[in-house]
């Protein structure tokens, strides 16, 4: 791939997905693999500005060794410098740049109950400074073609070939063809058709929604009025940016506790670095009461068990079948591009900022709105090409979807 473009892609990253602000503090995160990528973001960053940029690499072999030889109780250590380093963000808020670029299976082999119960104990010591940050900076999720994760995607073809293949698809997802793209603007006008959809599903106000489709799905979600849908670009203390480049989605925060039914997936599930394939979950008063999978099953059970709040939703995704990434054909396995081929949900945790006049509360009053809680935020693929979506309010049925798209006449 030409330094151009990866460039051009660098520059989009800071600019508009992160939009990085004079003066500001900025955090890299990437794999080692990834260094000449990181390094273009690094400087994109202090072009526009940023006070002083942090990279905090990544090596999933060396993470590996680390859960395969550490003891429980050394895993579940959180240091002083590791704290500190929380801490100082939460004070400064930096923009966050997030590069993935590795494999499905990185972590593969990995003791899963050791990795749950460590997380646990990590994520109890940082809570407090993860909830003070939550909706206060900006963020942004961008890929990079990892070798392991383009053979992945593209087995039939030599590591270099799959390499550059993977880099193709991954810029025309975001608008980089070549360097006459003009990507920034591209992102404009996707924004803006993103906020005439929500628009329509803000003044419809459904009480709850219905999925079915012939593979199995059935269920009911139930809504907060008060809770609204949102899609691609979030407005963070007065600055716009993109979380997620690419994205499809419209989505929004469910009442936590409210659904029923049966939710079968439709892609694989890359799960801390291990994939599951074939699963559904099925709900009883909001709550997942099974899960089932041909391949991954114990890891979506010790999942849904990380919390309280882990077997509930924090998260509907509406994705047309008839889109850029689904029509690609390629399988990802990742969720930042699968999920934005298909209509997804998320268990975990919800997104406050969702809700009217979230600014003025405490996660308390956040929580009494429906607002899931929970250390984990998992998508997983539901959406096909028979699924069907009708939300009812007041007993009147309304067709969102039909046949996996947008019902012409929900949004003509």
């Amino acid at each position: 791939m030409t330094k151009t473009l990866l460039r051009k892609y660098a520059r989009l990253a800071v600019r508009t997905g992160a939009n990085v602000q004079k003066g500001q503090y900025v955090v890299v995160r990437a794999s080692v693999e990834m260094h000449e990528f990181a390094g273009m973001v690094v400087e994109e960053a202090y072009r526009a500005g940023a006070k002083e940029v942090r990279v905090d690499w990544r090596y999933s072999y060396t993470t590996k060794m680390a859960y395969r030889h550490q003891s429980l109780k050394t895993l579940c250590n959180v240091h002083d410098w590791q704290e500190a380093k929380q801490a100082f963000d939460c004070e400064t808020l930096p923009a966050y740049i997030n590069i993935i670029s590795d494999g499905p299976d990185a972590l593969k082999g990995v003791n899963g109950e050791k990795m749950q119960k460590s997380s646990v104990a990590t994520h109890k010591k940082m809570k407090k400074y993860l909830d003070a940050m939550d909706n206060n900076y900006q963020w942004t999720i961008v890929a990079a073609a990892g070798k392991d994760w383009a053979k992945k995607v593209f087995p039939g073809e030599r590591t270099s070939v799959a390499v550059e293949k993977l880099w193709k698809t991954i810029l025309s997802t975001v608008y980089i063809t070549d360097a006459n793209s003009d990507p920034e603007k591209a992102w404009a006008d996707h924004n803006a058709d993103f906020a005439d959809k929500c628009a329509r599903l803000n003044d419809a106000k459904f009480d709850y929604l219905e999925y079915k489709s012939s593979n199995g799905t059935d269920f009911r979600c139930w809504l907060n009025n008060n809770i609204l849908w949102l899609g691609g670009g979030e407005l963070t203390k007065g600055v716009y940016y993109n979380p997620n480049m690419p994205t499809e989605e419209i989505f929004t925060t469910p009442i936590a506790g409210k659904c029923e039914g049966t939710l079968v997936s439709t892609k694989p599930l890359s799960v801390r670095g291990n994939l599951v394939e074939n699963f559904t979950f099925t709900f009883e008063d909001g709550k997942v009461t099974k899960v089932t999978a041909e391949k991954g099953e114990e890891i979506l059970k010790q999942l849904v068990a990380s919390d309280e709040g882990a077997a509930r939703l924090g998260e509907l995704a509406l994705v047309p079948h008839d889109s850029p990434i689904s029509n690609s054909g390629i399988l990802f396995y990742n969720t930042l591009f699968d999920e934005n081929a298909a209509c997804h949900v998320a268990i975990g945790r919800g997104f406050g900022n969702l809700v009217v006049g979230y600014e003025n509360m405490t996660r308390e009053q956040l929580k009494e709105q429906g607002v899931n809680e929970s250390m984990i935020h998992v998508d997983f693929m539901i959406g096909c090409e028979d699924l069907s979506i009708v939300g009812y309010k007041d007993g009147k049925a309304t067709k969102i979807f039909t046949n996996g798209n947008w019902d012409p006449e929900f949004v003509k």
